[in-house]
């Protein structure tokens, strides 16, 4: 309990950093931004004082005082405010990010699970027998697909089964005709849409989790309490999955982990290749037209789900593993 409670003031202390540093880069950014969305906002409808004041509790003004917004800020982040979108104006931030949220959530966060089930899989298969025909034809084929670039394999399956061979959409999350919401027709419209991002992002990141699990499975098979359950006269399968696979999982749990956390950023470039209307496509979008705004509470909100992930990651390990409560 001990080591969870220093981890827990560790990362207390890490997110205060985050929320820090999210606050002064507007402020020391050239120019004044405040002044700069209000002028994007005024330009589309006239904005009210209370807006204008929150706007510069969030991004600062010249010549007021840095502890005074400091804690104007924190104010407004407590009652989660961060402002309203310049590009979907007048919506607030947080609201954008829920509307691609959930389309990330269930993307990236389904396809994580899926590329890590089968890449540690295969990775014990391949590492319990290295050397073997099956390790000699699918280490190469991973290493191949581990630097494929996301972007380069979106491209190619668009060409190949949207373009070449209209089999699925090219854009969208599902069809603009259908109203969102747990219909047949709508979740059906939605896994034909998703199919493509999908395959782009399982193949772009199952050879990763394989070439670990396999590099951790080599390294596991040699240890000697391996060796001492094979003396033992135990079947290879028990002692490959009740003692390699089992001590080799560790490294991968805590990557399963991060790589969860990871989620809520979306997946950038899968997401921009097919319009996705994910959290990557808004990050996107919001670069493009310069919404500081989004771009801060993305950011932000990015920050804290990866610290989270990490804390979740350290807290697994020392529950697995008794070597690191002496940490």
């Amino acid at each position: 309990m001990r080591v969870i409670a220093r981890r827990c003031l560790f990362y207390l202390g890490t997110a205060w950093a985050a929320i820090t540093l999210n606050f002064l880069i507007p402020r020391v950014m050239p120019g004044d931004p405040a002044s700069v969305i209000i002028t994007q906002l005024a330009q589309r409808q006239p904005i009210t004082p209370e807006t204008e004041q929150a706007i510069r509790a969030l991004f600062g003004q010249p010549e007021g005082n840095i502890a005074q917004q400091y804690v104007d800020y924190l104010g407004e982040l407590s009652q989660g405010n961060l402002g309203l979108s310049t590009t979907y104006y007048p919506q607030p931030v947080w609201e954008v990010i829920s509307t691609g949220l959930p389309w990330t959530l269930t993307l990236v966060g389904v396809t994580t699970v899926i590329a890590f089930l089968l890449g540690t899989g295969l990775g014990i298969l391949s590492g319990s027998r290295p050397g073997r025909l099956a390790d000699s034809v699918m280490a190469p084929l991973a290493t191949l697909l581990g630097s494929m670039p996301y972007f380069w394999v979106g491209t190619l399956a668009l060409l190949a089964f949207s373009v070449t061979v209209p089999w699925f959409p090219s854009q969208n999350g599902a069809d603009l005709s259908l109203d969102p919401g747990f219909s047949l027709e709508f979740i059906a419209s939605a896994i034909h849409h998703a199919v493509l991002p999908a395959l782009t992002i399982i193949v772009s990141s199952i050879g990763g989790w394989f070439l670990g699990m396999r590099n951790m499975m080599i390294t596991t098979i040699a240890e000697d309490y391996v060796q001492l359950a094979e003396a033992k006269g135990l079947s290879r399968w028990r002692v490959m999955m009740s003692y390699a696979a089992r001590n080799a999982m560790l490294p991968q749990v805590a990557g399963l982990a991060i790589s969860l956390g990871s989620v809520v950023g979306g997946s950038l470039l899968a997401e921009a290749v097919f319009a996705y209307p994910g959290v990557g496509y808004l990050f996107y979008q919001a670069v493009v037209s310069l919404d500081y705004p989004l771009m801060q509470a993305l950011f932000l909100t990015i920050s804290l789900s990866v610290l989270a992930a990490n804390f979740v990651a350290d807290s697994i390990y020392v529950l697995l593993d008794p070597r690191t409560r002496e940490a």
